[in-house]
């Protein structure tokens, strides 16, 4: 093995690997929508470039019954009158919280995300987008 070579995690810390897996069960008991899930798992996976996960994320959706449509704009949810006001903030959310631009307005976003969620429903959704980017940067440290 050469010194640039990927680091096989699995072996390495199987341990963490398994505490990270165990969170979205955690996550999952605050009842978010699935599909939601999926859509905010995408669109975090396709801003950092983590082709693994997009490619999980896009079949794991399409099984649980989301539309190729919908999957096929999940880059563009912005630009397209596809998802509800509801998946849009959530996405809105996604992006904020994967980008980290300064120059976004967290608490107006804040106030959004309220008109569709609880504040126990941001919190969960808030983790899933932490969990999600986590998950990228160590797909992606394998690239």
């Amino acid at each position: 093995m050469t010194p640039t070579h990927a680091i096989t995690y699995e072996h390495a810390i199987p341990d963490i690997l398994q505490a990270m897996a165990n969170v979205h069960g955690v996550i999952a008991a605050h009842g978010l929508d699935p599909s939601l899930c999926h859509l905010v798992r995408l669109r975090a996976s396709q801003i950092n470039r983590c082709g693994y996960c997009v490619k999980m994320h896009t079949r794991d959706a399409r099984r649980d019954g989301e539309t190729a449509d919908r999957l096929d704009r999940v880059i563009v949810w912005n630009h397209v009158s596809d998802f509800t006001e509801q998946e849009q903030v959530a996405l809105e959310w996604t992006e904020a919280l994967t980008q980290m631009d300064a120059r976004t307005d967290l608490g107006t976003l804040r106030a959004r995300l309220r008109d569709h969620f609880s504040d126990a429903e941001i919190g969960a959704l808030t983790a899933e987008i932490a969990m999600i980017n986590l998950w990228n940067r160590i797909n992606v440290s394998k690239h």
